[in-house]
C-alpha cells in the first residue's frame, strides 16, 4: 500500500490498537513506564499488551512509511502467550541492529499498518543497545535469545487460539528467526508446517553457509522462506566486512540465493535512500510482496 492518502482503517491495528509483545529484555521501572525495556538481558522473557496510539486517519498519514505517526502508549503485562490470543492469524515481527524497544515495538505497528494485516501483531524484541558501534553484543544478544523465540513460535502453533503464524524478521533478527525455526522444527518436523504462514527474511544479516546449512536442516520449512534482498544495501556491505569480508545473504546476488529453494526478492532498485536496508518499511512493493507472501502461503 503506498502512503499516497489512502485510509489505514483495513488493517486490524486501526480498529484494535493493540499490539502483543514478547522481549527478552530487562524491564526499566518494572516496564511499566517509558522506555519500559532497556537494552540489558533479563533473567526471564516478558509477555505483554502493548497500548497503542494510531495516526489520526482523517489526515495525510504517512505511518506506513516509518515516520513516526503510531505511538506507543502503555506496557500490560500478561502471564503467558495463549492469554493474548484471540483466535486468527498471527503475524511476528523481528526486529534487528540498532533497536531500541520503542522503535522496534512502532516498526511492528507500522509494519501491519502497510501490508493492512488483518491479524493479530507481536513484537519479537531482543536487547540491542542501539549504538553504532554495538554490533557484536547485538548480535550476540540475538543469538542469546533464540530459546525465548522459540518458545513463543511454539506457544502460538500448538494453542487452539491461534491461526498460522507468518514471521517478518528483519537484517540481524533474520539469524535469530532462522536459528529458532531450526529449533521449531526439530522438535515438530512436518507437523508444524500447516501452522506456518508466511517466512519473510528482510534483507538478512546471515552468513551465506549458515544460511545454506540451516534452510537444509529444515527441510520443507525452509521453502517457506521469502528472501528480501539488495546487492546495494550498504548496511549489509559493512557487516560484511566486520565479518571478515563474507557476503550476507541480504547483499547477494538473486541467482546464489535462489539455489537454496528459497524465493528471492531482488530488491537493488527499490530504494529511495542511500542505505537501502530497511525497504520492508520505506518502499511500496516491497510491503506488496510481503502481502501476498502472506496471502499465497496458505496455497
Amino acid at each position: 500500500m503506498a502512503a499516497t492518502g489512502a485510509r489505514y482503517d483495513a488493517a486490524s491495528l486501526s480498529t484494535e490498537p493493540t499490539l502483543l509483545v514478547a522481549t527478552t529484555r530487562k524491564p526499566v521501572n518494572g516496564g511499566r513506564t517509558k522506555p519500559w525495556f532497556g537494552p540489558e538481558r533479563a533473567t526471564r522473557m516478558t509477555i505483554a499488551r502493548a497500548k497503542l496510539v494510531p495516526p489520526d486517519d482523517s489526515r495525510f498519514s504517512l505511518a506506513a512509511a516509518g515516520l513516526g505517526d503510531w505511538r506507543l502508549d502503555a506496557i500490560e503485562p500478561a502471564a503467558e502467550i495463549s492469554d493474548l490470543l484471540t483466535g486468527g492469524d498471527v503475524l511476528i515481527y523481528v526486529h534487528g541492529f540498532k533497536q531500541t524497544f520503542e522503535t522496534s515495538a512502532l516498526d511492528a505497528a507500522h509494519l501491519a499498518d502497510g501490508i493492512r494485516f488483518r491479524g493479530q501483531t507481536m513484537a519479537f524484541s531482543w536487547p540491542s543497545k542501539a549504538g553504532l558501534f554495538d554490533y557484536a553484543y547485538d548480535r550476540d544478544s540475538a543469538m542469546w535469545s533464540r530459546d525465548d523465540f522459540e518458545r513463543v513460535l511454539n506457544s502460538v502453533v500448538t494453542s487452539p487460539s491461534a491461526g498460522r503464524v507468518h514471521i517478518v524478521a528483519h537484517s540481524m533478527g533474520t539469524m535469530l528467526t532462522l536459528e529458532s525455526l531450526r529449533q521449531l522444527y526439530a522438535r515438530h518436523g512436518d507437523a508444524v508446517l500447516d501452522k506456518i504462514g508466511a517466512i519473510v527474511f528482510a534483507s538478512p544479516d546471515i552468513d551465506m553457509d549458515v544460511f545454506s546449512s540451516s534452510v537444509t536442516r529444515m527441510g520443507p520449512l525452509g521453502r517457506k522462506i521469502t528472501v528480501v534482498a539488495a546487492t546495494n544495501d550498504r548496511a549489509l556491505a559493512l557487516s560484511g566486512r566486520l565479518a571478515g569480508g563474507m557476503t550476507r545473504v541480504g547483499a547477494a546476488e538473486k541467482a546464489v540465493i535462489e539455489r537454496l529453494g528459497v524465493r528471492v526478492i531482488d530488491a537493488s532498485d527499490s530504494g529511495w535512500g542511500v542505505i537501502n536496508h530497511d525497504l520492508f518499511l520505506s518502499n511500496a512493493e516491497v510491503r506488496r510482496v510481503i502481502r501476498r507472501s502472506i496471502d499465497t502461503s496458505a496455497a
